[in-house]
C-alpha cells in the first residue's frame, strides 16, 4: 500500500470505524445517486453512509480488530457508521430497503460483536432508547403510586373506623 491516497483513505475508514459506536455494512448495487441522498437523508445526523473501497475497508477493519466484515466485502458497498442509537439507524435502513429492494443490509457490528443480517433486523425491530425509558419511568411510576396508596389504606381505614366509632357514641348517647 505505497500509495499515499490509499493509506490516506485505510487512515480516514479507520478513523470512522473509531468514532462509531455500530457499523452497517450494504450493497447498494442498482440504486441512483438521488436514492443514495434520500438514503443519507433518512439516516439522519447519527449516522454517516460511506461508499466504500472493499479491500481498503478490509485492511483497515483488520487493522482495528474488527472481523464482522470478513468475506462480506465484494460488490458496491457501503457502511453506515453509526455514532448515536444504533436502533433509529436500523429503522432507517430496514424501511429504506423495504421502499428500494436494491439495498441489501450484508451485516455489521455493535460495540465489537458482529451481527448478521438478521440480528441487524432485531435490532431494528426494538424501540427507541427513548422510548424504552419513558416505558420503563412510567413503569417505576406506577409502582411507586401503587406503593403510596398501600402505605395509605391503614391510615384511611383507620380514619374512618374512628368514624364511625365516634358516630356511634354519639348515636347511643343521644
Amino acid at each position: 500500500m505505497a500509495n499515499p491516497e490509499k493509506a490516506a483513505a485505510v487512515a480516514e475508514l479507520k478513523e470512522l470505524f473509531s468514532n462509531s459506536d455500530a457499523a452497517v455494512l450494504t450493497e447498494y448495487r442498482g440504486l441512483t445517486v438521488a436514492q443514495l441522498k434520500e438514503l443519507r437523508r433518512s439516516l439522519g445526523e447519527n449516522a454517516e453512509y460511506a461508499v466504500v473501497k472493499n479491500t481498503l475497508t478490509a485492511i483497515a477493519a483488520k487493522e482495528l480488530g474488527i472481523d464482522a466484515f470478513d468475506g462480506q466485502l465484494a460488490g458496491p458497498s457501503a457502511i453506515a457508521f453509526v455514532s448515536g442509537d444504533p436502533v433509529e439507524a436500523a429503522k432507517s435502513l430496514r424501511d429504506f430497503a423495504k421502499a428500494n429492494p436494491q439495498l441489501v443490509v450484508k451485516g455489521g457490528y455493535l460495540e465489537g460483536k458482529a451481527l448478521s443480517e438478521a440480528e441487524i433486523k432485531q435490532l431494528a425491530d426494538l424501540e427507541s432508547r427513548e422510548v424504552l425509558l419513558a416505558k420503563v419511568a412510567g413503569a417505576a411510576q406506577a409502582s411507586l403510586s401503587k406503593a403510596a396508596a398501600l402505605f395509605q389504606a391503614p391510615l384511611s381505614k383507620t380514619v374512618r373506623t374512628a368514624e364511625a366509632l365516634r358516630a356511634k357514641v354519639e348515636e347511643q348517647g343521644a
